[in-house]
């Protein structure tokens, strides 16, 4: 099966272009950062498919999980993990105790580390610890074994990654099941616009971010503002995310593990949750990268009251409909980022300035 297509790469990406600009009203033409057309996924993850003499690596087509597809050559990730799978998978074949009822396998990877994790159908014991040490160190990555209530980090259970964008050098920890960009290369062209855009602005005051994850704009965009109070519903994100602000020597945020919804609400009734220490914000812009069902009619109604809004969307669909209740805003700018090349899936930004 053909995993990458560079060849039709640029004439998918016209495409796509074409369909966000006949869904979601823009000031001019989108700005458009292209994925490079192969090794560009940071994370995968593989079905391991059982045969009495061997097992391999699996994916599916949509609804039909009884007929896999071998995977041998897949390009679609990047050179790390892209040269660690054949490696990893002739380990594991030779090895009745890695590979006994190991049912997945996942990969994360940053720059220059690996993290995978084993996922089996079965407990694991001292034998399979012991061999799987081996197979860490004889392999320089980092291993997770993971069963039903089972989860053993050998060294470590994150990646450490640099991303480049604003000019300078950013550092991330990221951790294994935890939400990260899978295109490194196209998120770095993200933050760069997302700093571009609010560099423009005529003000800025304070920053309010929701969904900030682990900080992938948080960290670069801080600079920009006095202060930035950003919120995240995972709170094994939100360690991360403060890790990461001790990691880059950035002061002038606090994050917190909270809904978008809990503090919407909170704020449109003219409170604070107790979780978050009032500093006497004065809000003027609002960043918002909400997950595909756009953001919740509480959020909605917060963002009614901004006079700038960046919202970064995995959704153009929801986008649209969120744009259409965001009525008395106008768009400034519009960009388009091709984080999933050769899928429909598209990544899109957009700036937002009130009405007078």
């Amino acid at each position: 099966m053909t995993w990458t297509q560079p060849e039709l790469y640029q004439q998918q990406l016209a495409t796509k272009l074409e369909q966000f600009k006949a869904l979601v009203p823009t000031a001019g033409e989108p700005q458009v950062f292209a994925s490079a057309p192969e090794h560009y996924r940071m994370r995968a993850e593989f079905r391991i498919w059982q045969l009495p003499e061997r097992c391999f690596y699996a994916m599916f087509h949509p609804g039909n999980n009884k007929e896999p597809i071998e995977v041998t050559d897949f390009p679609v990730v990047c050179q790390g993990i892209y040269q660690l799978m054949p490696k990893l998978l002739a380990a594991i074949n030779a090895n009745d105790v890695l590979r006994r009822k190991l049912f997945q396998v996942e990969f994360l990877a940053s720059h220059d580390q690996v993290l995978v994790s084993m996922i089996y159908h079965r407990p694991l014991d001292d034998a399979w610890q012991q061999q799987a040490q081996q197979l860490e160190q004889q392999l320089g990555i980092h291993l997770i074994g993971r069963s039903r209530k089972q989860r053993l980090v050998l060294s470590q259970d994150f990646v450490d990654e640099q991303l480049t964008a604003d000019g300078q050098t950013w550092h991330y920890r990221q951790h294994e099941n935890s939400f990260t960009q899978p295109n490194a290369g196209v998120c770095q062209q993200m933050i760069s616009w997302a700093c571009q855009q609010l560099a423009s602005l005529p003000q800025r005051r304070d920053l309010l971010e929701l969904y900030c994850g682990l900080g992938t704009f948080t960290l670069p965009l801080a600079s920009y503002f006095n202060r930035v109070l950003a919120t995240e519903i995972s709170k094994k994100s939100v360690r991360a995310g403060e890790y990461n602000l001790e990691r880059n020597q950035i002061s002038n945020v606090q994050i917190k593990a909270l809904a978008s919804e809990e503090l919407s609400l909170a704020l449109n009734q003219g409170q604070w949750p107790k979780k978050i220490e009032a500093k006497d914000y004065q809000f003027d812009c609002l960043l918002v990268d909400p997950p595909r069902a756009g953001l919740d009619p509480a959020s909605l109604e917060l963002a009614k009251r901004f006079d700038y809004i960046l919202y970064i969307s995995c959704n153009p669909q929801t986008l649209t409909a969120n744009l259409e209740q965001l009525s008395e805003h106008r768009v400034l700018s519009s960009a388009i980022f091709d984080q999933f090349p050769y899928t429909h899936h598209l990544e899109a930004g957009v700036l937002l300035c009130k009405t007078p």
